[in-house]
């Protein structure tokens, strides 16, 4: 397993033609980041990617079966939407689900890891596509930019919920 080395750096790894991995160390117990992870109050707050973007829409049915659906939405009206079935669910540590972006996208197994040391989390999504061109498909969206804008506000987040 990768992990980052320090906090605000947040690390892409391709450990096979289809996954990324990617982790974060947050300066915040594992229970925090749990919750900014699971709960829509939370959600809303740091996983918006890039600047000018919100979430209006957040459902979270946080059951093996259960669904999510995140709908962000930019100033100028443009929406995306991710939706999903969480498959497993060990709190506060592991959740497992699928996620799919719409019809012209295919769906991924999504797998969230949080280690606690000493008070801090580190982060590890691994991401697992059906094939290396739908993956690097993905790498190209601008994806890594905003996950590094949503981690940032996570970094920040976290701490005003200590």
């Amino acid at each position: 397993m990768t992990t980052a080395s320090r906090t605000g750096v947040t690390t892409y790894a391709t450990p096979t033609d289809t996954e990324v991995v990617i982790t974060r160390v947050v300066a915040a117990p594992r229970r925090l980041v749990w919750d900014a992870y699971t709960k829509c109050e939370h959600l809303r707050n740091w996983m918006l990617g890039p600047p000018g973007w919100t979430m209006p829409i957040c459902e979270v049915d946080l059951r093996p079966g259960g669904a999510n659906r995140y709908v962000w939405r930019r100033e100028n009206g443009t929406e995306m939407e991710i939706r999903g079935v969480f498959r497993e669910i060990s709190a506060p540590e592991k959740l497992v689900g699928t996620s799919s972006w719409g019809s012209d996208w295919p769906d991924t197994l999504d797998t969230l890891i949080l280690t606690e040391q000493d008070g801090m989390t580190t982060i590890t999504h691994t991401l697992l596509y059906p094939s290396k061109e739908a993956r690097d498909a993905a790498m190209q969206t601008g994806m890594k930019d905003g996950m590094d804008q949503g981690f940032d506000r996570l970094d920040a987040y976290v701490r005003t919920l200590a």
